[in-house]
């Protein structure tokens, strides 16, 4: 998979949780932990992006 290809793939899956936790949060039912979870996901993934963005960069 290039690089390329993987931070579409990666900004495709941020987008998703983005949504589902959008969605989450206008449910008063939902459990704290799991919008939690679904933060820390999101966070992660961000935080992939970003590690091979300057990675690019560095090359």
């Amino acid at each position: 998979m290039s690089l390329e290809s993987h931070l579409a793939e990666l900004k495709r899956r941020h987008g998703d949780l983005e949504r589902e936790l959008d969605e989450a949060m206008m449910h008063p039912s939902i459990d704290d932990l799991e919008i939690a979870s679904l933060k820390r996901r999101k966070l992660a993934i961000k935080d992939e992006m970003e590690k091979l963005r300057t990675s690019q960069v560095r090359h």
